[in-house]
């Protein structure tokens, strides 16, 4: 019996690449099932999209935690919380596509190499940024390329082990949305590629370093 992996994803935007592992798990491309979509905002679209395919969607509200002062408190505080609802749904790969908060260490350290995130940039350059600043960066530095890069989460800032690139070559008429497109398409197929990869156990990780079983 093929095993089917629960995916929990994390969204605070349109959850646009959800739509690609949908449709890879709608055409069996990938074995697997998205059993809960968590959001930090109420009107993330991703929630939405959820909604209209029949998936479990929930808001976690930071608002909850405003009587603690501790910035890092905090963001423990809220992780738990969004661990419960992994927990409750029986997570076993997380998906961050467009997640908008940056994790603990408490949460990078439960879920060790089950956290995926995916970045609008060829890793390391134009790490931190978020959504079209990274593709407006791009532009400013006069790249010829870009691209997409999915990796596992660690305690440091889009720095854990790299899973999959794939590149975007830059035209001369080029602006950040048009860009934004284009990387998109790219990491729709690597977040698909990284999931497939996954629930095969082809993922391994030695010393922060990630190897692709053949």
């Amino acid at each position: 019996m093929v095993k089917i992996i629960n995916i929990g994803i994390l969204g605070s935007t349109n959850g646009t690449d959800m739509q690609a592992v949908l449709d890879a798990i709608s055409s069996k491309k990938i074995n697997a099932k998205i059993s809960v979509v968590i959001s930090n905002r109420e009107d993330a679209y991703i929630l939405e999209r959820a909604r209209k395919h029949n998936l479990k969607s929930v808001f976690v509200d930071i608002k909850q935690f405003s009587d603690i002062s501790d910035k890092e408190q905090k963001r423990e505080e809220f992780d738990k919380k969004i661990s419960e609802v992994l927990d409750e749904n029986g997570v076993e790969l997380i998906l961050a596509i467009g997640y908008m908060r940056f994790f603990s260490g408490w949460f990078v350290k439960r879920y060790e190499h089950k956290i995926m995130n995916i970045h609008p940039s060829l890793l390391p350059e134009f790490a931190g940024g978020m959504d079209l600043d990274v593709h407006a960066e791009v532009l400013k530095a006069g790249k010829k390329k870009t691209g997409a890069t999915l990796h596992f989460v660690d305690e440091t800032v889009d720095n854990g082990p790299i899973i999959l690139q794939k590149e975007v070559l830059i035209d001369d008429e080029e602006t950040k949305d048009t860009l934004k497109e284009k990387v998109q398409l790219a990491e729709q197929e690597i977040i698909v590629k990284g999931i497939e990869l996954y629930e095969q156990g082809k993922i391994k990780v030695k010393d922060n370093k990630v190897t692709i079983i053949r």
